[in-house]
């Protein structure tokens, strides 16, 4: 099918499949930013419960412990049985586990109940990711991924607020367990809506089915005569663990930022949890924006690596920036906060681009092992970032040394993406980037 007829081809599936993947893992995420914004109040409010930096920063973290062990059974069981399935399933057992959370009464069982969350929300993304790459053809890709992984900065801007207002009025339990309800609701939506390939959604136009299908073909002929390769490939692959490496390096700031954004903003002087959690959701407003932008122009121009890059380097100069802007006064508020959204831009930017990345490069054969394999040992960083931010801010008693780490492993990741990263568009008709994963794998 010519360019021209694909034009006119309806494009119902960015409407079919967006929208309730965006809520499912909006419900998802919540149980990453409430937890920042009640653990910035929770000492407060239960002395308890009273947790030091370091205990703050495990609490948030641990979470992604538990999140790497499902990365690669839930890809392969998204791409061997069933993404749809799979997705409910967890669906199901994380929102018990995120209740759970509001019923501990020791330190220990919070760290426990965060890790057994984070465990059951660890298969949901790559299965999404798999989802995905049977309704959108990689030249859509980084938007679909980007519209799709709006429900990040999305949830945060809604939730925050939410978490801030609720607990002004509820105990944190109580705003752990109301929260953790929503996603055994949306599960019925889920079953009902969701299908695993175009050609099972009978809402679906033939020639929109068609077009599909055909240009998935398409994505996949430059990989048609490299050799069969199997997990012990992917494993030895250097591309899948430069992937890794950027992954885990950008990862890091991106949770050390997130997760510490309520408590940099009660700092300023807000000792309200409704005025932290509206506050907390303007940065991820501008993240919201920048994320499609950044998408949109990534898919228009095919520069992964700047993609990439570029967005972090933004990120990590003006959370350096940040930590020298006195706070006494309310236009230096101001600033802060406007440097914050800026950095949120930059953290949040590379999303979309970024899972473009593993479909262009890595064989289809071992894809989906290799983007469990990816978010698995990259979101190692989600617990690294939160918990070195608490960690040097309690042994060294100063809040900018936290901060300072985070916009050193942003730069690590930056200067990996921009030495690293091929753009399939500069190389294809020379050697694809697939080609260069499997002479890798042979090494």
């Amino acid at each position: 099918m010519s360019e021209q007829a694909a034009a006119v081809v309806p494009a119902k599936r960015w409407v079919y499949v967006i929208p309730v993947a965006v809520v499912m893992y909006m419900l998802a995420y919540l149980d990453r930013n409430n937890v920042s914004v009640i653990l910035a109040f929770i000492s407060k409010n239960d002395p308890s419960m009273s947790l030091t930096p370091s205990a703050t920063g495990m609490a948030a973290g641990i979470f992604f412990v538990g999140y790497m062990f499902l990365q690669i059974p839930g890809a392969l069981l998204a791409q061997k049985w069933s993404a749809k399935k799979t997705v409910l399933i967890l669906m199901v057992l994380w929102s018990f586990a995120a209740m759970s959370c509001g019923m501990v009464h020791t330190q220990g069982q919070l760290y426990f109940a965060r890790f057994v969350l984070g465990f059951f929300e660890g298969g949901v993304w790559p299965s999404v990711l798999v989802l995905l790459a049977s309704w959108f053809p990689l030249k859509e890709r980084a938007r679909a991924n980007a519209l799709w992984m709006i429900c990040l900065p999305l949830s945060s801007m809604l939730m925050a607020p939410l978490s801030g207002v609720l607990l002004s009025h509820i105990s944190w339990r109580t705003v752990f367990i109301i929260e953790g309800i929503p996603p055994l609701v949306w599960a019925i939506v889920w079953w009902f809506v969701i299908k695993d390939h175009p050609h099972q959604a009978k809402g679906i136009d033939p020639n929109e089915r068609d077009w599909i299908e055909t240009q998935l073909k398409k994505d996949e002929e430059p990989l048609a005569n490299l050799p069969h390769a199997n997990y012990l490939d992917a494993l030895k692959s250097g591309r899948t663990w430069m992937l890794i490496g950027i992954y885990f390096f950008w990862i890091s700031g991106f949770y050390g930022f997130s997760m510490w954004l309520p408590t940099a903003i009660k700092n300023l002087g807000f000792s309200s949890p409704t005025v932290v959690g509206w506050l907390t959701a303007i940065p991820y407003t501008c993240a919201l924006v920048t994320m499609i932008l950044v998408s949109r122009w990534c898919d228009r121009t095919g520069n992964r690596k700047l993609a990439l890059g570029i967005p972090m380097i933004v990120a990590l100069v003006f959370m350096i920036i940040g930590q020298f802007v006195p706070q006494t006064n309310t236009p230096q508020h101001v600033i802060a906060i406007v440097l914050l959204c800026i950095v949120g831009m930059g953290v949040y930017a590379p999303y979309g681009p970024f899972w473009v990345v593993p479909a262009e490069s890595l064989p289809p054969a071992v894809l989906a092992f290799s983007m469990g394999l990816i978010n698995a040992l990259g979101n190692l960083g989600g617990f690294l970032g939160p918990y070195a931010v608490g960690w040097l801010n309690g042994a060294t008693g100063n809040s900018k040394s936290g901060y300072f780490f985070l916009a050193l492993l942003l730069a690590i990741g930056a200067l990996m993406s921009l030495l690293l990263v091929k753009n399939p568009n500069l190389v294809r008709g020379k050697q694809t980037a697939a080609s260069s994963a499997v002479t890798d794998s042979a090494k």
